[in-house]
């Protein structure tokens, strides 16, 4: 690898907004680095996830502009 064109590749603690922490290695400048949503909060992970149900809308669609 040529010198000195590569970033720094060092340990940052990432916090996430509901509280949890761990440790991963980024090019980014500091030590920490803030995110909005993690593993722990983020709904498809933790079984809070609502499904939508589109039919309905096709449905609505259709008989407001007598497509049947």
């Amino acid at each position: 690898m040529k010198q000195g064109i590569h970033p720094d590749y060092h340990e940052v603690t990432v916090v996430c907004a509901c509280g949890e922490t761990f440790k991963t290695k980024s090019t980014i400048a500091g030590d920490k680095l803030k995110v909005d949503i993690c593993g722990k909060c983020h709904p498809f992970y933790t079984g809070k996830q609502k499904m939508v149900d589109t039919a309905g809308r096709v449905d609505k669609f259709k008989k407001k502009y007598n497509l049947d």
